[in-house]
């Protein structure tokens, strides 16, 4: 067994320094010695079978029991390594159970309205403490957009909000439809700042009890309206469209539906931007660690797949920009502060649970910094002349919300308090 492992270890492990201990005692090292080492250790035999059968779903897994033990480095080191690899994709002989997961890939995403509410529950009705302890102040659970390498991540998610409101080219009073409120941060700013008329749908009722208590807070309850609703059950007309993390949870076979029902919902002189994860390297398949532990019914889809769907509801494609490492940094915050606060997740859930959470968040980190992941933002109209022909908008745009901002801080740090 010990020799099987490594020799199936090694035709995957070329680069770096990559030590293993098996359950047996037997120590050897992997990789071209480059780098730092990361030492790890199984401590059943059973870790190394799911290991060589099932890497994808099992590597998450006996680190979450405890079963591969990471004895230097982190597991981030770990999962940098893994995921910077000349090797393309996953190891050769995983190959074929990633070739069933694509085949009965639409069956995991099929997400009718009650599969779609559970698979949201699952993540976002978490114990809404636990997000308070590595999110911003403002709670963005999507990427933040880093204007600069020292910003820190209250900024850089308070940048993101108004570099999406720049998008939208608000004008005076747009009545505004959030699709995937969240805890309402976004609703609220284009709320203050713009002056909107929001209306936030979301399909968590923790997130919805949030979003609504902070708008009564700050006296926004007339102007930004948060309510639990499935997108594709929602009437009446919007100036402007925004959706920021959701699409993720829609489904590949549910594309069309969305856009034909984003064109429904908005004006012929209309605005829409989304922004959602995506891969570069066409379509694929979820993870099937992050499918059964974090995010159920989910898919990071691949341009190849959005555009066409965005053909056939008869919007247009005005704008397209791709963050590439921006969602890494900000994982980067995330579980540095997660790593910080161990100790209090665990009084809220158990050592398991920390250990998945930590692994989710390092795994993710990881995709984006060493794997073809990257988030889009795709601005869209029905007609041709609704934005301006070239791109120097949005960077005035953004000097003139900067200045709103100022006007109001005040009631914008009581808003993140």
């Amino acid at each position: 067994m010990d020799r099987l492992l490594q020799t199936l270890l090694g035709s995957f492990i070329r680069r770096g320094i990559f030590q293993v201990t098996t359950s047996r005692g037997t120590t050897f090292t992997l990789g071209d010695g480059t780098g730092k080492l990361v030492a790890v250790r199984f401590a059943t035999l059973a870790a190394e079978l799911g290991i060589l059968l099932d890497p994808e779903l099992k590597l998450g897994e006996t680190y979450m029991d405890g079963s591969f033990v990471v004895e230097q480095g982190s597991i981030a080191d770990v999962l940098a390594l893994l995921l910077c690899q000349d090797v393309s994709g996953i190891p050769q002989w995983a190959r074929p159970q990633w070739y069933l997961r694509y085949l009965y890939r639409r069956f995991q995403q099929f997400n009718p309205r009650r599969r779609s509410q559970r698979n949201v529950a699952h993540h976002y009705d978490l114990d809404g403490r636990l997000y308070s302890l590595f999110l911003d102040a403002d709670r963005q659970y999507s990427c933040a957009y880093f204007e600069n390498p020292g910003q820190s991540l209250d900024d850089a998610q308070l940048a993101k909000k108004r570099h999406l409101a720049a998008k939208l080219l608000l004008k005076t009073r747009p009545r505004v439809l959030d699709i995937g409120c969240g805890w309402g941060g976004l609703g609220l700013y284009l709320a203050e700042i713009a002056e909107a008329d929001v209306t936030g749908i979301t399909l968590s009722q923790e997130q919805l009890a949030v979003a609504n208590s902070r708008a009564s807070e700050k006296g926004l309850s007339e102007r930004a309206r948060f309510q639990l609703q499935d997108y594709r059950d929602l009437q009446g007309k919007f100036d402007r469209i925004v959706s920021v993390g959701m699409f993720e949870h829609v489904g590949v076979d549910y594309y069309d539906a969305f856009f034909r029902k984003a064109a429904s919902l908005l004006e012929d002189d209309g605005v829409m931007v989304l922004h959602s994860i995506g891969r570069s390297h066409g379509p694929d398949v979820t993870n099937p660690w992050i499918a059964k532990y974090v995010f159920p019914g989910g898919y990071i889809p691949a341009l190849s797949e959005v555009l066409p769907a965005i053909e056939h509801s008869g919007l247009l494609v005005t704008d397209t920009e791709i963050l590439r490492l921006h969602y890494a940094e900000t994982l980067k915050h995330w579980r540095e502060r997660f790593l910080a606060h161990l100790g209090e997740v665990e009084r809220i859930y158990d050592q398991r649970f920390v250990r998945m959470w930590e692994f989710y968040l390092a795994c993710s980190e990881m995709a984006f910094r060493e794997q073809a992941l990257m988030v889009f933002q795709i601005q869209l109209t029905k007609r041709q002349n609704v934005v301006p022909v070239t791109r120097d908008y949005i960077g005035q745009e953004e000097t003139r919300l900067h200045a709103a901002e100022t006007d109001r801080r005040p009631q914008l740090r009581r808003a993140a308090e």
